[in-house]
């Protein structure tokens, strides 16, 4: 009998082609658009997870307040010195204490120039393996840089293909930057950290001699001995600067950040988004449904005498309204399907479009089969609830009225 019921239902919505598709158009942009960024959403969740984890969960960031946009470091009042460096090898818990430096810079290629960030690499043997562990740096062509490199230079993989500067970079040649000469002693695979790709890496003594760079620090990277006492060291950190600095609780000049706490607050702007994204998708979908009622209901006036034969001949209250809540079902049912076809194949397509633009894989559509199951699930019960008061209607019209009609 149910079979019976969705293929008369069926037959009935296939006759009335156009105007189905039409009444459905409200219930798939709204599905469509839950699908493919909430697909995207978590893409980029996996990716910036991806991106911080490569510093592992033992690592702190210390860094001044800027007072304006550019580099870390560069539009602070009061920098980051090698007292800060001394005080926190000398807090308890701390393993390693590494200064990092991002400077903007010209570089000259084959009489074309270019504007880049510019970063260090450790002298000492251990900070400088940690740093290359840490990024999962590898050279592609090449080797990576050592103690005693000061006037060579290590590249991203973005300058491995990049045709800005008319001819391909190769090892053991010579580039300016900011006018001085560099070798070119290694080209690194491509990182997943796209930020990776397009800088120069340099030692610690080269940059500071080219940028003129003394006693300052642009950031500083903490190592914590034990994982688990990660925010006791953190705390500890924000304590000891802040009484060197003489400054007051939430009046500091510097902050202590750890991955899992930048990862929080990404994980807390993206499930806003997302809820933005399901109020917009809840009202095209209340659309929908009021579109599926109104053709339900244009239906029963359409359908009158059809639904008086089919009470004369014996069909029941209860047949005639579940032949019209199937029918307003599948078109629920159907613009879901479509929805989330048209959802995903968006999401996919816009996330090879921005990695083609980007040269990496930062967006990547993660597919949840949950959540396609669900929208799709959802929209037939919307349909459902959409044609209740319709068919509520069409099962109580009188025969010989529906006759008459």
């Amino acid at each position: 009998m149910i079979k019976d019921y969705f293929l008369l239902s069926f037959k009935n919505l296939k006759q009335r082609g156009l105007r189905s598709w039409l009444t459905v158009l409200g219930i798939f942009i709204g599905i469509a658009a839950v699908v493919s960024l909430i697909s995207l959403g978590a893409g980029l969740q996996e990716a910036i997870t991806g991106q911080l984890g490569s510093l592992s969960i033992d690592i702190l960031t210390v860094q001044n307040k800027g007072a304006g946009f550019g580099p870390p470091g560069s539009t602070v009042i009061e920098k980051l010195n090698d007292h800060d460096i001394e005080l926190l090898k000398n807090i308890r818990g701390v393993d390693k204490v590494i200064s990092r430096l991002i400077r903007v810079g010209s570089l000259e290629y084959n009489e074309i120039s270019g504007f880049g960030f510019a970063t260090n690499i450790p002298e000492e043997k251990e900070l400088r393996n940690f740093i290359y562990d840490s990024f999962d740096l590898e050279a592609e062509v090449g080797r990576l840089l050592e103690t005693g490199d000061k006037s060579k230079i290590l590249l991203g993989n973005n300058f491995l293909e990049t045709e800005d500067f008319g001819k391909k970079f190769y090892v053991g040649k010579k580039v300016k930057i900011n006018g001085k000469d560099f070798e070119i002693v290694g080209i690194l695979k491509s990182s997943g950290n796209i930020q990776m790709n397009g800088i120069v890496f340099m030692t610690d003594e080269g940059i500071r001699d080219l940028f003129d760079i003394e006693k300052e620090h642009d950031l500083i990277v903490v190592q914590v001995k034990d994982k688990d006492r990660i925010e006791e060291v953190a705390n500890e950190i924000e304590r000891k600067l802040r009484n060197d600095r003489n400054e007051k609780i939430e009046e500091e000049s510097f902050t202590v950040e750890s991955p899992i706490q930048t990862l929080n607050s990404v994980n807390t702007i993206l499930n806003i988004i997302n809820l933005i994204v399901v109020g917009i998708a809840a009202i095209s979908l209340l659309v929908g449904g009021i579109g599926i009622a109104n053709t339900m209901y244009t239906s029963v006036i359409e359908r009158t005498k059809e639904i008086g034969v089919m009470k004369a001949i014996g069909a029941q209250n209860k047949d005639i309204l579940m032949i019209f809540l199937i029918e307003s079902g599948l078109l629920g049912l159907v613009g879901g399907i479509v929805g989330a076809v048209i959802g995903l194949g968006g999401a996919i397509a816009l996330s090879s479009l921005v990695n083609n633009a980007l040269g990496g894989e930062l967006f990547a559509v993660s597919i949840s089969y949950p959540l396609l199951l669900g929208a799709i699930g959802f929209s037939f019960f919307t349909g459902i609830i959409s044609g209740i008061l319709p068919a509520f209607q069409a099962s109580k019209l009188n025969v010989i009225d529906a006759l008459r009609s």
